[in-house]
């Protein structure tokens, strides 16, 4: 079945599956600050869910680093504060999101509703 819709991403399903929320493909703008680090890296999201995000890098980022992010959704900026939570060498990193600024949460929920619908 060829779709042009994003479709949640489920390769394969686990019984100690820890999200909370389900993940889409989808490839979003996001600007990722490392504590400590005055240089924002410019990326583009894999996948996408209320609780997190991946991102491929070459370098990736240590387990446990916090970040600050800027997520692009249609051409409005979503800040949010995250940790690392998973490091593929060479391949790239898993984000939680821990805390939204303003309604950045809500805009987001909206976002991922829209592209499933």
């Amino acid at each position: 079945m060829n779709s042009p819709e994003p479709q949640p991403s489920t390769p394969f399903t686990l019984d100690h599956e820890r999200r909370y929320f389900p993940r889409y493909s989808v490839h979003v703008p996001i600007a990722v600050n490392v504590d400590g680090s005055d240089f924002p890296m410019r990326l583009e999201t894999t996948d996408l869910s209320r609780g997190g995000c991946y991102i491929q890098l070459l370098m990736d980022l240590p387990l446990g680093a916090q970040i600050h992010a800027t997520l692009w959704l249609d051409d409005v900026p979503i800040f949010v504060r995250g940790r690392v939570v998973t490091r593929h060498p060479q391949f790239g990193n898993g984000i939680m999101f821990l805390d939204f600024e303003g309604e950045g949460e809500q805009l987001l929920r909206r976002y991922l509703e829209a592209i499933i619908t």
